[in-house]
């Protein structure tokens, strides 16, 4: 289940009843939380008189914001590091036969950080983790980040109960219109500035456009560092038919797409972005050239 929240103490009051009943059944409770959170859990659990638990209980306390940096590797979730913190975590307590609940904000803190796109890999692993394993799964937002309906549909969809609202707050808080970022000069830059796209429209809600803008901002980060051999600067537009991606770099020369031979494992770069994109282009401006290329958004999706 997911739980849309308000506020904390809205959450304590949600989450306390949900770990004592594995507890007060002898079971296990997982709780994976911030260390403010863990607090307030069990001051609640003590307030409300759900406390003490039969010996055989067991409660097991993670951070969630070390947990978080423990399975973020380049901006994407590490499977086989979930699987090893978490997965075996799991089948060890669900192993003993017992009632075992669950409760995570690893992806909240995610969410919060910028790494959308992480966040939901997150709940798709936790999911993988449920057709094995027999558990269940307490998740939480700050209602208030459910920004754009797209967002709350893809948080909803991946859980098959909603604790709380499922309307995203009104009015929504503003959402800016144009993000940049700089990078350095480095191998690691291209996938560092699809990393800043991918989770810059996951945040926007444009699940949509997901793919293509990463293989774009790919090409032309890429293009930045093999052929101009500088740093370079990625700017993110939202329009009304879609978005904008531009990257700048230091080069004086406009970019020409050619064709590449056979056994060349470069120069197809600008021919899949034109491919890709709905327009595609470049500026000579003050000390250097952009590269932008603008997707639409599939007219299904923006009925």
């Amino acid at each position: 289940m997911v739980h849309f929240y308000d506020h904390d103490e809205e959450l304590a009051a949600g989450v306390a009843p949900y770990v004592a009943e594995a507890l007060q059944a002898g079971g296990t409770a997982i709780l994976i939380a911030t260390e403010a959170h863990r607090q307030a859990f069990t001051a609640h659990l003590e307030e409300a008189g759900l406390a003490p638990w039969p010996a055989s209980a067991s409660l097991v306390m993670l951070d969630a914001r070390e947990a978080a940096d423990a399975l973020l590797f380049d901006g994407r979730i590490a499977a086989h590091r979930f699987d090893k913190l978490i997965g075996d975590l799991v089948r060890e307590a669900a192993g003993q036969g017992r009632p075992l609940h669950a409760y995570g904000e690893i992806v909240a803190v995610l969410w919060a950080d910028g790494h959308v796109r992480a966040a939901l890999e997150l709940e798709e692993l936790w999911n993988d983790l449920g057709r094995e394993v027999e558990f269940s799964l307490y998740c939480a937002y700050p209602r208030e980040w459910m920004e754009a309906e797209e967002a709350l549909h893809e948080v909803c969809r991946r859980h098959s109960d909603v604790v709380g609202p499922t309307a995203a707050p009104d009015p929504a808080p503003a959402m800016p219109c144009e993000l940049e970022a700089e990078f350095l000069w480095s191998g690691r830059s291209p996938g560092q500035a699809r990393h800043f796209v991918v989770d810059t429209l996951a945040g926007w809600g444009c699940w949509a456009l997901l793919n293509d803008a990463a293989l774009i901002t790919t090409e032309l980060a890429t293009n930045a560092v093999l052929h101009a051999q500088s740093g370079f600067t990625v700017v993110v537009s939202r329009r009304p038919e879609g978005i904008r991606i531009a990257v700048r770099d230091t080069s004086l020369a406009r970019p020409r797409p050619r064709q590449a031979g056979p056994f060349e494992t470069s120069g197809r770069g600008l021919r899949l972005v034109a491919a890709l994109a709905a327009r595609w282009g470049s500026d000579l401006v003050p000390g250097g050239t952009t590269i932008w290329a603008d997707l639409e958004i599939p007219a299904v999706i923006a009925s």
